[in-house]
């Protein structure tokens, strides 16, 4: 009786079917075919499409900055030729800032030469005064062309910008004081920019 139940037990084993088989064990217990509804999973390489990017050939790139490289060294070259005529000029330019006032002052030391040689040969004191006189004229006129133009101090305000003052004396009337009463030495001015300060005495 218990041997009977033992084979009973066993072939109902048989009869059913475990939940967890695999694949596999599907295909064994089918008779090693698998299922035509078996679901397959198809591995196929997916490769990534990239963006074709265009990149010089070599051969350009360094045609390129050979090219590059010739205009820069061209520019430079230019630009040294430029700063070393630049300074050149401007080194000749001070050198001969004042050719043409010699130039302009030539007839006048002329005629100085030919005064001295004058005030050897002569006494006539009036003629050597006249030839003086008509000289510092000359002179006086070139440097006036060239732009000299003398200040104008005595009775004026005294201006610190103008004048130098020396001394100060007592005005000789109320309405000098704080003004120049005497010029020691005449200032000068060059195209209206002061070149030389008017020494001055102010009335206090």
């Amino acid at each position: 009786m218990e041997n009977k139940d033992i084979l009973d037990e066993q072939a109902s084993t048989n009869r059913e079917q475990p939940d967890n088989l695999t694949t596999e064990d599907a295909v064994t217990v089918n008779g090693g075919e698998p299922e035509d509804n078996a679901e397959t999973v198809p591995t196929e390489d997916v490769v990534a499409e990239t963006a074709t990017v265009s990149t010089p050939e070599p051969d350009n790139t360094n045609r390129e900055v050979t090219e590059l490289k010739d205009k820069y060294l061209r520019l430079y070259a230019d630009f040294e030729n430029f700063r070393r005529r630049t300074a050149r000029e401007k080194l000749d330019l001070i050198n001969n800032a004042n050719e043409s006032l010699l130039q302009a002052l030539i007839p006048v030391v002329d005629d100085f030469q030919r005064a001295m040689q004058s005030i050897e040969n002569t006494d006539d004191v009036s003629a050597l005064k006249e030839g003086v006189s008509l000289i510092y004229t000359k002179l006086f006129k070139t440097l006036e062309g060239k732009g000299l133009k003398p200040m104008v101090s005595k009775g004026e305000v005294f201006n610190a910008d103008l004048h130098e003052s020396v001394t100060q004396f007592p005005a000789p009337t109320d309405d000098l004081k704080g003004k120049v009463i005497e010029e020691i030495e005449k200032g000068y001015y060059l195209n209206d920019k002061v070149i030389r300060f008017a020494k001055v005495i102010v009335g206090s």
